[in-house]
């Protein structure tokens, strides 16, 4: 079983994303997203980033994004940690790319 790790921008913070289907979407410019996977929890101890995760994307078949959006696709031996991180410029190292109706001055 293959599993993707999708680095992506979505309003202004990084995600971390784990599937199992990754491709060009039917739409041209789009990354299509399949079957993603979150860690099944059989213990008390729940990551609430996760949780969250899970919620905002409970119901959805398959995400397409935009490519200008997509940071980085890794094909990985092991699931791991779904997250969403803060872009601030002081504590990460990757730079979002401008967007149409976003300024940055």
């Amino acid at each position: 079983m293959q599993i993707f790790r999708i680095l992506f921008h979505n309003n202004g913070k990084l995600y971390q994303l784990h599937a199992r289907q990754v491709s060009q979407g039917d739409i041209y410019g789009f990354v299509e997203i399949r079957d993603l996977l979150f860690g099944e929890h059989t213990a008390l101890v729940i990551d609430p980033a996760e949780e969250k995760l899970k919620a905002e994307f409970e119901g959805v078949e398959r995400i397409l994004l935009p490519m200008h959006a997509v940071v980085r696709i890794d094909q990985v031996a092991a699931q791991g940690q779904n997250k969403i991180l803060d872009i601030d410029g002081t504590s990460s190292n990757v730079t979002p790319f401008p967007l149409p109706g976003k300024r940055t001055d």
